[in-house]
Protein backbone atom coordinates (compact mmCIF):
# COMPACT_ATOMS: atom_id res chain seq x y z
CA UNK A 1 0.00 0.00 0.00
CA UNK A 2 0.72 3.50 -0.48
CA UNK A 3 1.57 5.57 2.67
CA UNK A 4 3.29 8.52 4.12
CA UNK A 5 6.30 7.52 6.95
CA UNK A 6 8.32 10.05 8.99
CA UNK A 7 10.80 9.32 11.68
CA UNK A 8 11.65 13.14 12.10
CA UNK A 9 11.00 16.87 11.63
CA UNK A 10 9.66 16.81 8.22
CA UNK A 11 8.11 19.91 6.46
CA UNK A 12 5.32 19.44 3.98
CA UNK A 13 7.63 19.75 0.88
CA UNK A 14 9.45 17.01 1.72
CA UNK A 15 6.51 14.77 2.56
CA UNK A 16 6.05 11.61 -0.15
CA UNK A 17 4.22 8.80 -0.39
CA UNK A 18 6.27 5.32 0.08
CA UNK A 19 5.00 1.95 -0.49
CA UNK A 20 4.60 -0.14 3.07
CA UNK A 21 2.89 -3.65 3.33
CA UNK A 22 -0.74 -3.83 4.47
CA UNK A 23 -0.97 -4.55 8.40
CA UNK A 24 -1.55 -7.94 9.18
CA UNK A 25 -4.56 -8.13 11.73
CA UNK A 26 -4.46 -9.08 15.26
CA UNK A 27 -6.66 -9.88 17.86
CA UNK A 28 -8.95 -6.79 19.05
CA UNK A 29 -7.94 -4.34 16.03
CA UNK A 30 -10.01 -3.90 12.64
CA UNK A 31 -7.97 -3.67 9.66
CA UNK A 32 -9.68 -0.43 7.39
CA UNK A 33 -9.35 0.65 3.82
CA UNK A 34 -9.34 4.16 4.26
CA UNK A 35 -11.50 6.40 1.79
CA UNK A 36 -10.43 9.43 3.06
CA UNK A 37 -9.22 11.55 6.54
CA UNK A 38 -9.40 15.30 7.13
CA UNK A 39 -6.29 17.02 8.13
CA UNK A 40 -5.33 18.51 11.53
CA UNK A 41 -3.42 21.51 13.29
CA UNK A 42 -2.34 18.43 15.38
CA UNK A 43 -0.67 16.66 12.67
CA UNK A 44 1.24 19.58 11.72
CA UNK A 45 2.42 19.81 15.41
CA UNK A 46 3.35 16.05 15.44
CA UNK A 47 5.69 16.96 11.69
CA UNK A 48 7.54 19.92 13.28
CA UNK A 49 8.01 19.30 16.29
CA UNK A 50 6.20 16.61 18.69
CA UNK A 51 8.28 13.98 16.32
CA UNK A 52 11.39 13.90 18.72
CA UNK A 53 9.04 13.37 21.64
CA UNK A 54 10.04 9.45 23.30
CA UNK A 55 6.99 8.53 23.62
CA UNK A 56 6.05 9.10 19.68
CA UNK A 57 6.06 5.37 17.88
CA UNK A 58 8.82 5.76 14.84
CA UNK A 59 8.62 5.31 12.06
CA UNK A 60 5.14 6.57 12.30
CA UNK A 61 2.33 6.96 9.61
CA UNK A 62 0.27 10.08 10.73
CA UNK A 63 -3.24 10.83 10.82
CA UNK A 64 -5.25 11.26 14.00
CA UNK A 65 -8.79 10.46 11.99
CA UNK A 66 -10.57 8.64 9.15
CA UNK A 67 -13.31 6.83 7.53
CA UNK A 68 -13.28 3.92 5.43
CA UNK A 69 -14.49 0.48 5.35
CA UNK A 70 -13.85 -2.84 6.90
CA UNK A 71 -11.55 -5.22 5.19
CA UNK A 72 -10.89 -7.30 8.03
CA UNK A 73 -13.11 -7.30 11.34
CA UNK A 74 -10.69 -9.93 13.24
CA UNK A 75 -11.90 -11.07 16.18
CA UNK A 76 -14.13 -8.05 16.96
CA UNK A 77 -18.07 -7.63 16.46
CA UNK A 78 -17.72 -5.33 12.92
CA UNK A 79 -18.57 -7.14 9.86
CA UNK A 80 -16.54 -6.78 6.44
CA UNK A 81 -18.04 -3.87 4.28
CA UNK A 82 -19.25 -2.38 7.40
CA UNK A 83 -19.00 1.21 7.01
CA UNK A 84 -16.84 3.04 9.71
CA UNK A 85 -14.81 6.06 11.49
CA UNK A 86 -12.37 6.37 13.21
CA UNK A 87 -10.27 8.98 15.12
CA UNK A 88 -7.57 9.78 18.13
CA UNK A 89 -7.33 7.54 20.63
CA UNK A 90 -3.04 7.25 19.91
CA UNK A 91 -3.89 7.05 16.39
CA UNK A 92 -0.53 8.85 14.30
CA UNK A 93 1.11 8.51 17.68
CA UNK A 94 1.48 5.63 19.62
CA UNK A 95 0.48 3.07 16.89
CA UNK A 96 0.51 4.10 12.74
CA UNK A 97 -2.70 6.30 11.78
CA UNK A 98 -4.72 6.91 8.43
CA UNK A 99 -1.91 8.96 5.85
CA UNK A 100 -2.12 5.06 4.32
CA UNK A 101 -4.59 3.60 1.75
CA UNK A 102 -4.80 0.69 5.17
CA UNK A 103 -4.65 1.26 8.70
CA UNK A 104 -4.92 -1.08 11.43
CA UNK A 105 -6.99 0.33 14.81
CA UNK A 106 -7.96 -0.82 18.10
CA UNK A 107 -12.18 -1.68 18.16
CA UNK A 108 -12.31 0.84 20.71
CA UNK A 109 -11.67 3.79 18.05
CA UNK A 110 -13.63 2.34 15.50
CA UNK A 111 -17.44 3.39 15.12
CA UNK A 112 -19.81 1.92 13.07
CA UNK A 113 -21.83 4.76 11.11
CA UNK A 114 -25.31 4.84 8.95
CA UNK A 115 -25.16 7.57 7.03
CA UNK A 116 -26.54 9.30 3.26
CA UNK A 117 -22.98 10.94 3.16
CA UNK A 118 -20.72 10.67 0.64
CA UNK A 119 -17.06 9.64 1.62
CA UNK A 120 -15.57 13.12 1.07
CA UNK A 121 -18.04 15.10 3.22
CA UNK A 122 -17.81 12.27 6.37
CA UNK A 123 -14.40 12.56 5.79
CA UNK A 124 -14.16 15.69 7.32
CA UNK A 125 -16.74 14.96 10.19
CA UNK A 126 -14.81 12.83 12.75
CA UNK A 127 -12.02 15.13 14.38
CA UNK A 128 -13.51 18.60 14.04
CA UNK A 129 -17.27 17.43 15.22
CA UNK A 130 -16.25 15.25 18.11
CA UNK A 131 -13.62 18.24 19.55
CA UNK A 132 -16.61 21.16 18.99
CA UNK A 133 -19.11 18.74 20.40
CA UNK A 134 -16.88 18.00 23.54
CA UNK A 135 -16.08 21.57 23.75
CA UNK A 136 -19.74 22.99 23.47
CA UNK A 137 -21.55 20.44 25.32
CA UNK A 138 -18.88 18.43 27.76
CA UNK A 139 -17.06 21.33 28.90
CA UNK A 140 -19.13 24.85 28.22
CA UNK A 141 -22.75 23.33 28.69
CA UNK A 142 -23.72 25.24 26.18
CA UNK A 143 -27.64 26.78 25.56
CA UNK A 144 -30.10 28.58 23.86
CA UNK A 145 -29.55 31.40 26.29
CA UNK A 146 -25.89 31.55 25.87
CA UNK A 147 -23.81 34.20 24.45
CA UNK A 148 -21.17 32.27 22.69
CA UNK A 149 -17.29 33.75 22.32
CA UNK A 150 -15.62 32.02 20.10
CA UNK A 151 -12.05 33.13 20.11
CA UNK A 152 -9.80 31.89 16.43
CA UNK A 153 -12.70 30.77 14.67
CA UNK A 154 -11.53 30.90 11.18
CA UNK A 155 -10.31 27.13 11.27
CA UNK A 156 -12.74 23.90 10.71
CA UNK A 157 -13.25 23.96 14.27
CA UNK A 158 -14.43 27.36 15.13
CA UNK A 159 -16.74 27.03 11.55
CA UNK A 160 -18.43 23.85 13.20
CA UNK A 161 -18.58 25.50 16.41
CA UNK A 162 -20.46 28.53 14.45
CA UNK A 163 -22.69 26.27 12.87
CA UNK A 164 -23.91 24.09 16.30
CA UNK A 165 -24.31 27.62 18.21
CA UNK A 166 -26.76 29.07 15.37
CA UNK A 167 -28.27 25.96 15.19
CA UNK A 168 -29.22 26.02 19.56
CA UNK A 169 -30.00 29.08 18.94
CA UNK A 170 -27.11 31.31 20.80
CA UNK A 171 -26.16 34.58 19.81
CA UNK A 172 -22.72 33.88 18.80
CA UNK A 173 -19.55 35.83 18.28
CA UNK A 174 -16.71 34.95 16.76
CA UNK A 175 -13.04 36.61 15.96
CA UNK A 176 -10.05 36.63 13.31
CA UNK A 177 -7.14 37.75 13.64
CA UNK A 178 -6.87 38.77 10.23
CA UNK A 179 -9.48 41.44 8.54
CA UNK A 180 -9.44 39.46 5.33
CA UNK A 181 -10.81 36.71 6.92
CA UNK A 182 -14.07 38.40 8.65
CA UNK A 183 -16.24 37.63 5.57
CA UNK A 184 -15.60 33.99 6.41
CA UNK A 185 -17.23 34.34 9.54
CA UNK A 186 -20.43 36.03 8.61
CA UNK A 187 -22.76 33.16 10.29
CA UNK A 188 -21.71 34.44 13.34
CA UNK A 189 -23.96 37.57 14.87
CA UNK A 190 -21.20 39.44 15.36
CA UNK A 191 -17.51 39.71 14.11
CA UNK A 192 -14.60 41.05 15.18
CA UNK A 193 -10.90 41.31 14.16
CA UNK A 194 -8.91 40.24 17.24
CA UNK A 195 -5.57 42.40 17.84
CA UNK A 196 -5.04 40.70 21.12
CA UNK A 197 -6.76 42.16 23.65
CA UNK A 198 -10.73 41.74 23.64
CA UNK A 199 -10.87 42.49 27.92
CA UNK A 200 -13.46 45.61 27.93
CA UNK A 201 -14.84 44.98 24.51
CA UNK A 202 -17.42 42.40 24.97
CA UNK A 203 -20.36 42.55 26.89
CA UNK A 204 -22.87 39.46 27.72
CA UNK A 205 -20.82 36.77 27.32
CA UNK A 206 -21.32 33.86 29.13
CA UNK A 207 -19.29 31.15 27.14
CA UNK A 208 -16.04 31.31 25.72
CA UNK A 209 -14.27 28.42 23.15
CA UNK A 210 -11.12 29.53 22.91
CA UNK A 211 -9.20 28.42 20.04
CA UNK A 212 -5.91 30.50 20.37
CA UNK A 213 -4.50 29.24 23.72
CA UNK A 214 -2.12 29.89 26.36
CA UNK A 215 -1.29 33.12 24.38
CA UNK A 216 -4.78 35.08 24.95
CA UNK A 217 -5.98 32.64 27.90
CA UNK A 218 -5.77 35.31 30.37
CA UNK A 219 -7.70 38.09 28.14
CA UNK A 220 -10.42 35.55 27.44
CA UNK A 221 -11.38 34.68 31.20
CA UNK A 222 -11.64 38.66 31.64
CA UNK A 223 -14.25 38.89 28.63
CA UNK A 224 -16.89 36.38 30.39
CA UNK A 225 -19.34 37.29 32.76
CA UNK A 226 -19.11 36.33 35.97
CA UNK A 227 -20.66 32.68 36.34
CA UNK A 228 -19.53 32.05 32.86
CA UNK A 229 -17.16 29.02 31.35
CA UNK A 230 -14.11 29.44 29.38
CA UNK A 231 -12.81 26.14 27.56
CA UNK A 232 -9.73 26.42 26.01
CA UNK A 233 -9.38 23.41 23.06
CA UNK A 234 -6.97 24.93 20.36
CA UNK A 235 -3.47 26.11 20.09
CA UNK A 236 -3.36 28.13 17.11
CA UNK A 237 -1.12 30.87 18.90
CA UNK A 238 1.79 28.44 18.66
CA UNK A 239 1.93 28.85 22.95
CA UNK A 240 1.98 25.46 24.72
CA UNK A 241 1.93 26.40 28.18
CA UNK A 242 1.29 29.51 30.58
CA UNK A 243 4.34 30.22 32.54
CA UNK A 244 3.86 31.90 35.58
CA UNK A 245 0.00 31.34 35.76
CA UNK A 246 -1.85 32.02 38.78
CA UNK A 247 -5.30 30.62 39.35
CA UNK A 248 -5.86 33.04 41.74
CA UNK A 249 -5.12 36.31 40.00
CA UNK A 250 -5.38 35.01 36.67
CA UNK A 251 -9.31 33.32 36.53
CA UNK A 252 -11.46 35.92 37.73
CA UNK A 253 -13.89 35.43 40.35
CA UNK A 254 -16.79 32.95 39.59
CA UNK A 255 -15.47 32.37 35.96
CA UNK A 256 -14.27 28.67 35.26
CA UNK A 257 -11.60 27.29 33.39
CA UNK A 258 -11.60 23.91 31.27
CA UNK A 259 -10.72 22.05 28.78
CA UNK A 260 -11.54 19.87 26.12
CA UNK A 261 -9.17 16.47 25.42
CA UNK A 262 -10.34 15.54 22.83
CA UNK A 263 -8.37 11.66 23.21
CA UNK A 264 -10.84 9.32 24.09
CA UNK A 265 -14.20 9.47 21.88
CA UNK A 266 -17.06 7.39 22.75
CA UNK A 267 -20.18 5.23 20.54
CA UNK A 268 -22.51 8.14 22.56
CA UNK A 269 -21.03 11.12 21.68
CA UNK A 270 -20.60 9.55 17.91
CA UNK A 271 -24.23 8.24 17.41
CA UNK A 272 -25.20 11.66 19.47
CA UNK A 273 -23.20 13.53 16.71
CA UNK A 274 -24.37 12.15 13.74
CA UNK A 275 -27.90 12.50 14.98
CA UNK A 276 -27.09 16.19 15.15
CA UNK A 277 -25.84 16.65 11.45
CA UNK A 278 -29.05 14.06 10.83
CA UNK A 279 -31.45 16.27 11.73
CA UNK A 280 -30.52 19.68 11.37
CA UNK A 281 -29.19 18.80 7.64
CA UNK A 282 -25.98 19.86 8.53
CA UNK A 283 -23.21 20.29 5.36
CA UNK A 284 -19.65 19.75 6.97
CA UNK A 285 -17.43 22.84 6.39
CA UNK A 286 -15.20 21.88 3.69
CA UNK A 287 -12.27 24.07 2.63
CA UNK A 288 -10.33 21.68 0.19
CA UNK A 289 -10.34 18.10 -1.29
CA UNK A 290 -6.81 16.57 -2.27
CA UNK A 291 -6.28 13.20 -4.04
CA UNK A 292 -4.11 11.16 -1.90
CA UNK A 293 -1.50 11.00 -4.52
CA UNK A 294 -1.29 14.81 -3.80
CA UNK A 295 -1.10 15.11 -0.30
CA UNK A 296 2.52 16.70 0.01
CA UNK A 297 0.41 19.73 -1.94
CA UNK A 298 -2.34 19.67 0.70
CA UNK A 299 0.03 19.39 3.70
CA UNK A 300 1.83 22.66 1.88
CA UNK A 301 -1.03 24.42 1.45
CA UNK A 302 -2.50 24.20 4.99
CA UNK A 303 1.11 24.90 6.89
CA UNK A 304 0.60 28.14 4.41
CA UNK A 305 -2.64 28.75 5.40
CA UNK A 306 -4.17 28.95 1.99
CA UNK A 307 -7.29 27.05 2.50
CA UNK A 308 -10.31 27.98 4.30
CA UNK A 309 -12.16 25.29 6.27
CA UNK A 310 -11.27 21.59 6.71
CA UNK A 311 -8.66 19.80 3.76
CA UNK A 312 -10.07 16.34 2.91
CA UNK A 313 -7.81 13.96 1.78
CA UNK A 314 -9.59 11.56 -0.97
CA UNK A 315 -8.01 7.73 -0.49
Amino acid sequence: MKAVIIDKVTKAEDIILSEAEIPEVKKGWVLIKVKGFGLNHSEQILRMSEINASYIHKPIIPGIECVGIVEDPSDTDLKKGQKVMALMGGMGRSFNGSYAEYTLLPRRIVFPIETGLDWTKLAAIPETYFTAWGSLFECLHLGEKDTLLIRGATCALGYVAIQIGKVLGCKVIATTHRGNKLPLIKEADEQILDEGVLTGKLNGVTKALDLIGPKYLKDTLKCVEKGGIVCQTGLLGGVYTLNGFDPIKDIPNGVYLTGFFSNYPSDKMINEIMSFISENSLCPCIGAVYPFVNIRQALTDMDDHKVDGKIVIEV
